[in-house]
Formats: C-alpha cells, sequence, structure tokens
C-alpha cells in the first residue's frame, strides 16, 4: 500500500492508521521530529530508523532517546549511495516507509528517493507527504490500470537502478 497527502495532519492520521506496534519503520525527513513522535507512542516491540540533513534534528532525537530505547537517529542526505548502505548495514528490510522531504518541493526528487528507497527495502507500507506528487496523481487520467498492494513499485522487480536516473550517481544498482 502506498499513501499520498500534503496535509501534515492527513499524513500523521493516515499513519496512525497503519502503524503497527511491532514495525520496523524508516522515516526519511524527520526534521525535529513531530512525526517521530508520534510514531514512537505507536510502537512498542518495533524500531524507528529516523534520517534527516538538518542540524536542528540531532537536539530533539536526544531527547527522544531519554524516553524511547527503540529510535536511531542518522544524520544524512537520503539521496546519497552512502546513507542508503548506512541504514541498509542496520537493517535490510522495513515494514514502513515514510517519506516527508519538505512536503510541496521537488516531488521529481521525491520520487526518486522513493523508488530507491523501497526498492531496497521493500516495505509493506509507504506513506509520502508531497504537495507536487499529490496534485500530479489527482490532475492525471488514464486508460491503464497499473496498481500495487505493496509499499513499493512491483514492476521494479530487483533490476537495479535504471540508468536514466544519472543525477544519482552515487547510488549503486546492487547492494551487497
Amino acid at each position: 500500500m502506498i499513501k499520498i497527502s500534503y496535509d501534515i495532519n492527513n499524513y500523521r492520521r493516515d499513519l496512525k492508521e497503519i502503524i503497527s506496534k511491532d514495525d520496523n519503520v524508516i522515516e526519511l525527513g524527520c526534521h525535529v521530529g513531530g512525526t517521530s513522535e508520534i510514531i514512537l507512542e505507536n510502537l512498542s516491540n518495533g524500531k524507528l530508523i529516523a534520517l534527516d540533513k538538518s542540524p536542528e534534528s540531532l537536539g530533539k532525537f536526544n531527547d527522544l532517546k531519554k524516553d524511547f530505547n527503540n529510535v536511531e537517529f542518522i544524520k544524512g542526505d537520503v539521496r546519497l549511495h552512502e546513507t542508503l548502505l548506512k541504514v541498509y548495514e542496520k537493517i535490510n528490510k522495513c515494514d514502513l516507509l515514510l517519506i516527508d522531504l519538505g512536503g510541496g518541493y521537488h516531488p521529481d526528487t521525491v520520487f526518486k528517493v522513493f523508488y530507491i528507497w523501497s526498492a531496497t527495502f521493500k516495505p509493506k507500507k509507504t506513506l509520502i507527504r508531497n504537495r507536487g506528487i499529490a496534485e500530479f496523481i489527482n490532475s492525471s487520467k488514464t486508460n491503464e490500470d497499473f496498481k500495487t498492494n505493496k509499499g513499493f513499485l512491483e514492476s521494479y522487480k530487483n533490476e537495479g537502478i535504471p540508468p536514466q536516473i544519472k543525477e544519482f550517481n552515487l547510488w549503486t544498482n546492487k547492494l551487497e
């Protein structure tokens, strides 16, 4: 299941509806942990790996670690292979992938990040917060019916990173 929204309240409501207490969660773009705290309040047996490159994030996550022992914060750019690899070394599959990289900005980057991270971690569920992607989906029509019941694109089939994504030249098509 892949769910897309823009409004932060809808994003967080959707999160509360689909998270399970045992989920392993990867949160891309956690910023200062507002959504992370909601995740942790609903996550008793699972783990949260939260990522952001913002300098404001570290202090909040140090506070969250005092109250929750199932959270790990990684400061890094989620577009870089080294960040993906760092997370992959900790966990090679997740139940829930959350992507909130600025909410309304850069839908092309958000989609590429979704594509790479979801293809790598094969989540059962994915939530994306981005106005551009939501607007595109709500404005488009097609006679073709392509759907997935998973949290990643089933058409990916482990074929590696397509060569046309050259701006992500640090990504690899295979993690060992």
